[in-house]
Order: structure tokens, then C-alpha cells, then sequence
């Protein structure tokens, strides 16, 4: 990484903390711990219970991929509003095909051709959409929310003229196994997601594309003009979005055995707001994949404790919006504030 390029007073900097000093990283655990005060105060016998926590391990991990997914393109100074619809649109290839070449006399070596054969088209039609996405950001230079706005759109209405807004559903155990089934009594989509958000935050902290990311989301100007070929990263941003995208499709198929699209759309405000309390910067730069596991912990609590007290969903809905305007307010005065503590870093 080019020290000039550090050193340029155009480009945003923060100082560095360890995971474990991270002001955002210890205040969200200190939230996690009074929330479940707070819960297992109020609905002692029914929050405190092992169906609690399972419901909790079961459900975070589609959510958990998807915020991955947003996260990526957050630190490149962007936004990716299709993860959505990519998610479903894949997961509808992947039922599709499963559905049309298994059959209940299908011997086993065709349902393993045929879940081969799944994931692969998913996975292509992912990187299609990523790969589209980000040419248009990158090499047009038309703004993230616009192009994805678009996207998103235009990939819902192939989904729903595809299928006739119908569910596709029946899918064969080794897929219902990823959303259902559990290995050493934890959750097999916690371990993916776990999986997925190790190497995100290798990628993000430990590989030229991370540190690329980051400078972009920090000074794009400035990290072009340091030798590095933004556009091609930025094309990498939202691939690896859309990649994300694919796995928590396959998550979401197998936990409900069917497919639609218009599975998850409440999400979306969920996974900005889950990134942005965990501490990664809505403008870009800055972020830590501990925050927004954090971050997602907290969120997962809270809803569980408000169902279990009976709370609406539209309440619950409302007061997570209120949430994200928080979350960004403080992050634009935390950046204020660091700028003045540390002046001979951020000029």
C-alpha cells in the first residue's frame, strides 16, 4: 500500500484499533448483554430456553450472508439494493432446475448430477447479474443506488414473469440439510455463514482486492491515481456481492423448501441498518466483519424479545428505520469528532 497515498490529505483515515479495543465492537457488546438482561427479565421462562436460542442460530445466518453482501459494497463507498432479488432469482434457477431433473424414481447418482448442475446455474446467474452491476458503476460511472435501484427491478420482474409469482418447492434432503440440519448440534447455515464471514474479513483486512476496497471507499480519485485499477476492483465489489447473494439463496431455499420472489424483501432495510450499526462507514472505508456479527446479534435479540412480548411487526419494522437514522447520525459526528482529535491524521 502505497504510503503517499496514506499520507494524502484528500484521503479519510481513522486511527486503528484491535478487534477486541474497537469502541463500536465493545459498545455493541455491551448492548447484546443488556438486551438479553432486559429480555430474560421480562419473559424469563420463555427467552432463558434452548428453543430461544436455536430459533435464533436457525435464523440469523440468511440475514447474517445477506449483510455480508451489503457490506462489501459499503466499503467501497457504494450500495448494492439488489441482493434481494438476486438471492431469489437464484434460488428460483436452482429450484427450477432441481425440480425439473429430479424425480421420485431418480436413482442417486442423477440428484447429485442435478444438485451439481443447481448450484452451478445459481451461481452463474449470481455473477451475470454482479458482473453487469458493476461494469455499469464502474466504467459508466453511474451512481450505485441508481444502477442497483434498476437492477434489483428489473431482476424481480424476470422472477416474477419466469414462475407467475408462484413458489417452486421440493427439494431433496442433502439441500434441506444447509437450512435445517445441524452438525455437532450447531445450525449447518450458522457454520456457512460463520465460513462466509471469515473470508470476507480475511478478504476485507488481508488481500490487495480488501486494501483496494477500501482505499476506493476512502478517496476513489486518489487511489486511481495511485496505479490501482478501480474500476476492475469496483467490478470485483458487487461480484462478490452477488456471490454472497447465491449463498444465502441456497440457504433460504433449503430452510423454507421452496423459492419465490418475493421471499426476504424486508431485509433490505435490515442488512443497511446491520452494517451501519456494526460500525461500518455508510460512506465507505472503514468497517470490521466482528462489528457487523455484533451488530446482527443485537438486532436478532431485540426481534426475538419483541415477538415474544407480543409486539407488532410494523412497530418493530418502524422502529428498526428510526434505528438506521440513529446509527448514521452518529457515524457522521463520530467522524466529526475524530477529525478533530486527530488532526495530523485526517486533514
Amino acid at each position: 500500500m502505497p504510503s503517499d497515498l496514506v499520507s494524502s490529505p484528500t484521503v479519510r483515515s481513522r486511527p486503528r484499533f484491535a478487534a477486541w479495543s474497537d469502541p463500536t465492537v465493545t459498545l455493541l457488546a455491551v448492548l447484546v448483554v443488556i438486551a438479553v438482561i432486559v429480555f430474560a427479565a421480562l419473559t424469563p421462562a420463555r427467552f432463558l430456553s434452548g428453543d430461544t436460542v436455536r430459533a435464533i442460530a436457525f435464523q440469523m445466518p440468511e440475514l447474517g450472508i445477506l449483510s455480508l453482501a451489503m457490506m462489501v459494497p459499503l466499503m467501497s463507498g457504494g450500495l448494492n439494493l439488489a441482493i434481494i432479488s438476486t438471492a431469489n432469482l437464484s434460488a428460483l434457477v436452482m429450484a427450477g432446475v432441481l425440480t425439473n431433473l429430479i424425480h421420485p424414481t431418480s436413482p442417486p447418482w442423477v440428484i447429485v448430477a442435478a444438485i451439481l448442475a443447481a448450484l452451478l446455474c445459481g451461481m452463474l446467474t449470481c455473477l451475470v447479474i454482479g458482473f453487469l452491476t458493476g461494469v455499469i458503476v464502474a466504467f459508466f460511472g453511474v451512481h450505485p443506488i441508481l444502477v442497483t435501484l434498476g437492477t434489483m427491478t428489473l431482476v424481480k420482474g424476470v422472477a416474477v414473469l419466469a414462475t407467475s409469482g408462484t413458489v417452486i418447492g421440493g427439494f431433496p434432503p442433502a439441500i434441506l440439510f444447509l437450512g435445517n440440519g445441524s452438525v455437532l448440534g450447531i445450525p449447518a447455515s450458522m457454520i456457512l455463514f460463520v465460513l462466509c464471514a471469515v473470508v470476507v474479513a480475511m478478504m476485507v483486512a488481508h488481500t490487495p482486492f480488501g486494501v483496494s476496497v477500501r482505499l476506493i471507499g476512502s478517496n476513489e480519485k486518489a487511489t486511481r491515481y495511485s496505479g490501482v485499477a478501480t474500476e476492475w476492483v469496483l467490478v470485483g465489489v458487487y461480484v462478490v456481492s452477488s456471490l454472497l447473494c447465491w449463498v444465502a439463496a441456497l440457504v433460504m431455499m433449503a430452510r423454507f423448501n421452496s423459492a419465490s420472489a418475493g421471499y426476504a424483501e424486508s431485509y433490505l432495510l435490515i442488512t443497511i441498518l446491520a452494517a451501519v450499526l456494526g460500525g461500518i462507514d455508510p460512506f465507505g472505508g472503514f468497517g470490521r466483519v466482528f462489528g457487523l456479527f455484533l451488530s446482527l446479534v443485537l438486532l436478532q435479540v431485540i426481534s426475538t424479545g419483541f415477538n415474544l412480548l407480543g409486539f407488532s411487526p410494523y412497530l418493530t419494522a418502524a422502529i428498526w428505520g428510526a434505528t438506521m437514522i440513529i446509527a448514521i447520525l452518529i457515524a457522521v459526528v463520530r467522524d466529526r469528532w475524530i477529525a478533530r482529535i486527530w488532526p495530523a491524521k485526517v486533514k
